[in-house]
């Protein structure tokens, strides 16, 4: 069996345009596993093989790859880094062990490094930076540094210290070992030479050496002591030290490069080597039982226990439905028949591939610590768990963000309502945050996103991949509706025909619940007015209503519902009668209650060069923008505010036109927000008309 300690299971992710993709073909390229690169403004890069990713040059879903450094094994996936396709970043880091953060030389810590450094704090998993890009224009190592303590709250330990700045890039010194690598010119990996520290950097590499040593020994309490007692740890022990505060999060080894130049991959892949944890590393998955609470035991990793192995993706390619798969513990052989403990059914295993990203090599086994995809499995999604059939169990499943904004589609001939059926059904197996509905009224299907770029892929892959020509209706946000004010209220519902009628009244109090507390159902009856058995049906039957609001028909948030009193009837009353009185109910007293639309509000991230900032502030504000806060840097300003989401369709154009084609922005869904009561009468008019057209 393969060494699990030769084992590395690594992430790449970062800020949109950071140098992810490049970094990995880099990689690829050293490690043999490419012979030539392909560059990312190419259109040739291994990991973007879709034809739109590489026609805007940017990754939308995440691809795994694996190759060899140092006899040690690297299973590595490429994460996109635009904000709406975060949702790739989240579960590619559930199943990973390590990561590498790039950042961008001259961008530094941009918005989407912050939320998908947030997302693996969350995830706990080990990084290494790697500061990247350093050849180019206002690249700045030292300031990069300074972002990651102050915007990340990290601890970045210094590994790498460039040589130049800027073109005059050439090379790094290793701070551990106080020797500089410098390559030629020639742009190839392997033209490197090791020499002595330049004069200039003597001094710097001195103080960031022994801030290195002082900071890795506070790993180790003896190592510590003989320090301070002037005794000088071994390479071994400062290595072994840096392992363990990267393991416990204590902080993060950075190094320094330009991966387009081929200057510095060598030592960030040694990092990785030295530094990331091995599969059996790192602090084991937890189980779950079926409510998805944690039982207290955990997925040890090892060869000798039962299967447990995670579904952290499904990819629809020519070949059928690949299921990407983290194997946690045990063995896994062709032909043999695992468990879906979510749907409860036994499915058999017939091909087992290891992917290099759409290229695929054949495996008859595969074992704890793997990353391999499973040719057409049925029923799987997602955030399944798939385990040993005799030892059933469940991995922490995974939790996906709501989408915000919504279009309506349909197919422009009639031929096409049934490959578009087909064609949504793998979509939306493949992309949790992507989802599909259709409109009881009108017929209409919608498709609802994470934003404008989102959706506009989704409409071209439908188009591209699976020829499905689509007429698209404008973007449509996704409001809700909460109340504002307390109503205590009561209902009787009553029917008699011929034999037992119906009877049930209740009453009850409506009031605001707390923000993201979503409905809420309380019983207070005392004495038995309502029998108990009553009381599901009473709850079911007012959340059944919180999808349609009194106002506008959006869905209902926040909202308390607490039964205090009521009656029944020994023959007429049932758990039907209790239901439809509670439907009565909410119809009756939700208008009563100060109903309020809520808008959804993005955090936007602006990137303007200085002389247009008065603009881009200007348009924010009409936009009904709150600016929050305001950085300058070398190349420009970047300006955060929050913005209701129906003020940004289009935005990107606008930014363009104002920033003579400079600016750059990206934004995520922040919180709900009351909506003023202009734009509010608006949506309420435009929802009126659309139900009356529908008649």
């Amino acid at each position: 069996m393969a060494d699990l300690s030769k084992y590395r299971n690594i992430g790449i992710f970062a800020h949109v345009d950071a140098g992810k993709t490049t970094t990995t073909e880099r990689i690829l390229k050293l490690t043999g596993k490419i012979h030539k690169t392909g560059e990312v403004h190419d259109g040739a890069a291994t990991t973007d093989f879709m034809d739109q990713e590489k026609e805007r040059g940017i990754t939308i879903q995440s691809a795994a790859t694996t190759c060899f450094w140092k006899d040690h094994r690297f299973n590595i996936i490429d994460t996109p880094g635009h904000v709406d396709f975060t949702v790739e970043v989240y579960r590619s880091l559930k199943v990973l062990d390590g990561g590498v953060g790039v950042f961008c030389g001259s961008g530094g810590v941009e918005p989407q490094s912050e939320t998908n450094w947030r997302y693996a704090n969350e995830s706990e998993v080990a990084r290494i930076i790697y500061v990247n890009k350093l050849d180019r224009l206002g690249a700045d190592f030292y300031r990069v540094v300074d972002q990651v303590k102050k915007v990340l709250g990290a601890n970045p330990l210094v590994m790498t210290l460039p040589i130049g700045r800027e073109d005059q890039f050439v090379g790094v010194v290793d701070v551990l070992t106080k020797k500089a690598w410098v390559w030629d010119e020639t742009g190839q990996p392997e033209n490197y030479e090791i020499k002595d520290v330049p004069e200039d950097m003597v001094d710097d590499v001195e103080l960031y050496h022994q801030q290195l040593v002082e900071t890795a020994v506070e790993q180790d309490d003896d190592l510590m002591m003989a320090y301070m007692e002037g005794e000088e740890p071994t390479m071994e022990q400062i290595k072994a030290c840096i392992r363990k505060g990267t393991i416990n999060l204590d902080f993060f080894p950075t190094f320094c490069g330009s991966s387009f130049k081929n200057k510095g991959m060598q030592l960030v892949l040694d990092g990785v080597v030295d530094y990331l944890p091995s599969p059996t590393e790192v602090v084991p998955q937890p189980l779950t039982d079926e409510e998805g609470n944690e039982t207290g035991e955990v997925a040890t990793v090892s060869v000798d226990e039962p299967l447990r192995a995670l579904a952290f993706k499904i990819m629809d390619d020519r070949f059928g439905a690949l299921t990407f798969v983290r194997i946690y513990s045990g063995k896994l052989e062709k032909g043999q028949t695992i468990l879906n403990s979510f749907t409860g059914k036994t499915e058999r295993v017939g091909r087992m591939v290891e992917m290099h990203a759409d290229d695929r090599n054949e495996l008859s086994k595969a074992q704890a610590g793997d990353i391999l995809a499973i040719v057409g499995m049925k029923n799987v999604q997602t955030g399944h768990t798939l385990c040993d059939p005799n030892h059933p169990c469940t991995l922490e499943p995974m939790v996906f963000p709501d989408p915000v904004i919504s279009i309506a589609v349909a197919p422009k001939d009639k031929g096409g309502t049934e490959k578009m059926g087909i064609a949504l059904g793998k979509m939306i197996a493949e992309d949790p945050s992507f989802q599909v509905e259709t409109d009881q009224e009108t017929g209409e299907t919608i498709l609802k996103g994470m934003g404008e770029l989102h959706l506009d892929i989704k409409v071209d892959i439908l188009k591209r991949t699976y020829g499905v020509e689509l007429e698209v209706g404008e973007p449509q946000v996704a409001y809700r509706e909460t109340i504002t004010k307390a109503i205590e209220d009561s209902y009787t519902h009553k029917k008699q025909s011929g034999g037992s009628g119906q009877y049930g009244k209740i009453d009850y109090r409506i009031k605001p619940g707390e923000t993201g507390s979503g409905y809420k159902f309380v019983s207070s009856v005392v004495g038995g007015n309502v029998p108990k058995e009553f009381f599901p049906a009473i709850e079911k039957g007012f959340k059944s209503m919180m999808a349609e609001g009194p106002l506008a028909g959006f869905q209902v948030l926040d909202v308390e519902v607490e039964l205090f009193d009521g009656a029944y009837h020994a023959v007429d009353s049932s758990a039907i009668a209790f239901e439809i009185a509670a439907k009565g109910a909410y119809r009756q007293s939700m208008p009563k209650a100060g109903p309020q639309l809520m808008e959804p509000i993005m955090k936007v991230d602006v990137f303007t060069p200085e002389d247009h900032v008065g603009d881009v502030i200007g348009d924010l504000n009409r936009r009904r923008g709150m600016i929050k806060d305001q950085e300058v840097g070398v190349t420009g300003v970047r300006i955060k505010a929050e913005v209701p989401l129906g003020e940004m369709f289009g935005y990107i154009g606008h930014l363009r036109t104002m920033t003579s084609g400079r600016g750059q922005f990206s934004m995520e869904f922040a919180h709900y927000m009351p909506c003023p009561q202009n734009v509010a009468e608006a949506v309420i008019a435009a929802a009126k008309e659309r139900k009356a057209a529908q008649k």
